[in-house]
């Protein structure tokens, strides 16, 4: 399909996150926002005609899931990732972030440990914490710019007294999408010790040629106890509307239904359904003309930053629209590093500190606005970069 992905969409003003939050967050509205991770992109064309439709009718009550959300789902997993889901093992749930924080009060008490893998996403600690669970971090490896998983430390960590571990695939921030050896030899450390694995698969239509993602529950065996939570958010850019899936066995499923029932919190409202629906029933060719989208996106920024600056090494992401950026050869403390990209390249991106074990020293920038801002962007760091003493460089 024709999409316009270079368009330029003025989001100030509509009380977005990623741009009227920009002061509170960087102490100044003088910054491109390439942090959040949504993109400065018009949503599907199906999705807001659905939308536009439901806003046609003048009655907005409490809405059901209808037949038409849990085939349109199913169907999509079923043609884009040859994964067969019953839909007696979907429940629909008020977002990704929530079901992170349900699953952990769902498998592990008061006390007892959640393995999570840094550098990762912020609220797979904040779940575990705010809930008064144990972090156990299992960081990942790095080596020439590529991370994997350590299977050997996970087993040490699965262990000492863990219950659940948050996977999270493919991986935010460093763009890993996890191979068939490396999710099979987590799923024996799992086997062995009894864990539950909750795979936070959002950002699992992302994905680059070259590269595969495999379902966690692909891979399962009797008596694995695996949590998938999915979501049209990233894919198809509307987080803002909450709704996502749990794809999980009966025990699995209605224990975290359990822990939302306490709650009274129900995912639906009238919008939120229209758009899940549509998304994954019309949404495959806009979809498709993303992906090539960012694919030349990712690889003109990764061509740019190797040729011509210095200090700064691009990590090609394998899926997902974000990108790691390994500063370290700038020679700056964290802070330093914040400040630089504020202040002298006029760049709001995300610290790579904020992501916990071995984001010290990275930002990460999300590659997912139109491209003539990200040439934009890519000039001012150049800049930058360029009016800083040559002494200042490690190489």
């Amino acid at each position: 399909m024709s999409a316009d992905f270079d368009r330029l969409i003025a989001r100030d003003g509509t009380a977005s996150v990623k741009h009227d939050g920009r002061a509170s967050y960087f102490g100044t509205t003088a910054v491109t926002p390439l942090w959040v991770a949504d993109m400065d992109f018009a949503a599907p064309p199906a999705v807001l005609e659905a939308l536009a439709a439901r806003a046609a009718h003048p009655v907005f009550g409490y809405s059901l899931y209808p037949d038409g959300a849990f085939d349109a789902l199913t169907g999509w997993l079923a043609a884009r990732h040859r994964w067969s889901v019953a839909r007696e093992s979907v429940l629909m749930c008020p977002g990704v972030v929530p079901t992170l924080y349900a699953a952990v009060q769902a498998f592990a008490a008061e006390g007892e440990g959640v393995i999570v893998q840094p550098p990762v996403y912020p609220p797979f600690f904040s779940a575990i914490r705010d809930t008064g669970r144990r972090v156990i971090e299992n960081p990942l490896l790095e080596c020439d710019g590529r991370w994997t998983l350590d299977l050997d430390h996970l087993e040490r960590c699965a262990a000492d007294g863990a219950k659940l571990l948050l996977l999270c695939s493919p991986h935010n921030p460093v763009g890993r999408v996890w191979s068939h050896d490396e999710l099979e030899g987590m799923l024996g450390v799992a086997r062995r010790h009894g864990l539950v694995v909750l795979a936070d698969e959002i950002h699992h239509d992302l994905i680059y040629p070259g590269h595969t993602h495999i379902p966690l529950a692909t891979l399962a065996q009797p008596g694995d106890r695996i949590v998938t939570t999915v979501a049209p958010s990233k894919t198809f850019n509307i987080p803002g509307l909450g709704l996502s899936a749990l794809i999980a066995d009966d025990a699995e499923r209605r224990a975290i239904e359990k822990v939302f029932g306490r709650l009274h919190v129900s995912a639906s409202n009238p919008f939120s359904v229209a758009a899940f629906e549509a998304a994954y029933r019309d949404g495959g060719p806009w979809l498709d003309a993303l992906m090539r989208y960012l694919d030349t996106t990712r690889d003109e920024v990764i061509d740019r930053i190797t040729r011509t600056m210095h200090g700064i090494h691009p990590v090609a992401p394998e899926g997902t629209y974000l990108m790691w950026l390994d500063c370290r050869g700038l020679g700056l403390d964290d802070s330093a590093l914040r400040d630089f990209f504020i202040r002298d390249a006029g760049l709001g991106l995300n610290p790579g500190i904020s992501f916990g074990t071995g984001g010290s020293g990275h930002m990460r920038l999300n590659l997912a606005s139109p491209r003539p801002v990200i040439r934009n962007a890519l000039d001012r760091l150049d800049t930058a970069l360029r009016a800083r003493p040559h002494d200042s460089l490690r190489q």
